[in-house]
Order: C-alpha cells, then sequence, then structure tokens
C-alpha cells in the first residue's frame, strides 16, 4: 500500500498555486531504510508552502534567511544562518565550531534585522569602530573615528 501512495503521489498529483513558486519536485529519500518523501521547492513564499495542504508546516525549512525572518521572525532566521553555514562547510570539507558559528550569527542578526556581513551590512553596525574596520576600508574607518573622536569601549576579561 506504502508504495502505491509514493507512486500515485510521483506520477498523478499535479502541484501549483503558489505564484511565486517556480518547480516543486518530490524526492524520495531512502537512506533510513525507509521510503521518506521529501518536497523540494524552488522559489519564495515560505508562508504558503507551509499551509499547504499535506505539507507538514513542523518540519519545512528554507535557506532564504530574509523569507524566514519575514515569515518566522529573527531567531528562526537566525537558525538558519547557522544551520546554513554549517551545512556548507561541511559539503566542502571543512569544520567550523558551532560556536564561531553562532557568534557570526548573532552578529548578523542581533539588530532584530538580517544584515550581510559586507561592508553595507557593517555599516549599519556603527557603535563599534573596531567592527567596521575589521572586514574593508580599514585605514579610512579609523581616520574617521580618529578624525571625529569616536570611541569603542571594548572591555575584556
Amino acid at each position: 500500500m506504502e508504495s502505491v501512495c509514493w507512486w500515485f503521489v510521483y506520477y498523478v498529483v499535479v502541484v501549483q498555486g503558489i505564484p511565486e513558486v517556480a518547480r516543486a519536485v518530490i524526492h524520495i529519500d531512502e537512506q533510513s531504510g525507509k521510503q521518506k518523501l521529501k518536497l523540494l521547492v524552488e522559489g519564495d513564499n515560505l508562508r504558503a508552502v507551509m499551509a499547504t495542504h499535506g505539507v507538514n508546516g513542523n518540519r519545512t525549512t528554507s535557506n532564504n534567511t530574509y523569507e524566514v525572518e519575514k515569515t518566522l521572525g529573527i531567531e528562526a532566521a537566525r537558525s538558519t544562518i547557522i544551520n546554513e553555514i554549517q551545512y556548507t562547510m561541511v559539503n566542502h570539507g571543512m569544520s567550523i565550531d558551532r560556536r564561531h558559528v553562532m557568534l557570526l550569527a548573532d552578529l548578523m542578526s542581533y539588530k532584530g534585522e538580517i544584515l550581510g556581513i559586507t561592508r553595507f551590512g557593517l555599516a549599519k553596525m556603527k557603535e563599534s569602530v573596531l567592527m567596521l574596520a575589521s572586514f574593508e576600508k580599514t585605514a579610512d574607518h579609523l581616520f574617521d573615528a580618529a578624525y571625529f573622536g569616536q570611541k569603542d569601549s571594548v572591555c575584556g576579561e
């Protein structure tokens, strides 16, 4: 009976109805010995995908951190950042201590929005001169901080 169900879903059921979804593919995962069906969706609108009949919203994931932030909030987006960085590093044969990745995710999300680790994302973190100088245009940031008398109260213990 179980094989008939996946065959029916795979060959007969047509997935449609969310305009932002470009493509949906049913993936059959047989690693654990049991057949598990996964619906891989290409596109946006996580909320509509989670609300789709037959989709378990509690087990639905996305790699689009902005979509996750919009739908589930900043903490879920932070968790997505951590998972995506770890997944990418492991697939490239690298390992990073999870605490370092968590620190990076905290830095990207502490303002209540997702900020990229780019010159433009770090520019929104104006409280820390050293943080701005640590990425790009180091001399410019340090010169501006000295010229305008900015302080960076770094405390270490």
